[in-house]
């Protein structure tokens, strides 16, 4: 009988010790995620993002000469490149767990499966199309579909004319005699 409460406080000391090597490597993995931060520039270098590991923007950065740019094109390159920074996550994480947990770890694979479904690829659009600027809708007063309603003017006074016999003007007399 005591054999058998040997083999079990060591079965269980075993298990605690697998545990323990566990957790340590889920918090190296952890750790080594918190740091992490990924960062995309476009190709023209007027708009730059980084993005956590979390895939929340940390920074964003707009170079002056984006002014001369569209404000449709400048979102739009800011929302891609986010995108991508965050499209980037599930192999940042795959690389880290490679060096601490190891690839045959089942818990690893479906975390990295998580955020892969998180942080898709983005779609492989080159540029993304814009409206041209006549195109684009502006929503102001002036644009409504129906005409601002003008009040209706007043009534004009009809002018009152003078008698016919009447040639006396201001000045005291006739300009005739």
């Amino acid at each position: 009988m005591p054999d058998s409460i040997d083999a079990s406080d060591a079965m269980i000391d075993n298990w605690t010790q697998r545990l323990e090597e566990n957790a340590a490597r889920y918090q190296a993995l952890a750790d080594r995620m918190q740091g992490q931060t990924v960062t995309e520039r476009s190709k023209d270098g007027t708009v730059q993002v980084t993005v956590d590991s979390r895939g929340l923007l940390k920074n964003l950065v707009i170079a002056e000469t984006a002014a001369s740019k569209r404000m449709a094109e400048v979102s739009a390159q800011v929302m891609q490149l986010v995108q991508l920074a965050q499209a980037r996550i599930p192999e940042l994480l795959q690389q880290a767990m490679t060096e601490t947990t190891g690839t045959g770890d089942q818990a690893a694979a479906e975390i990295v499966r998580e955020a892969q479904s998180t942080f898709p690829e983005p779609p492989a659009e080159a540029e993304p199309a814009f409206p041209e600027p006549d195109r684009v809708r502006r929503f102001l007063p002036e644009d409504t579909e129906e005409p601002p309603r003008t009040p209706p003017a007043p009534p004009q006074q009809p002018r009152r004319r003078r008698p016919a016999d009447d040639d006396d003007d201001d000045f005291g007399g006739s300009i005739l005699s």
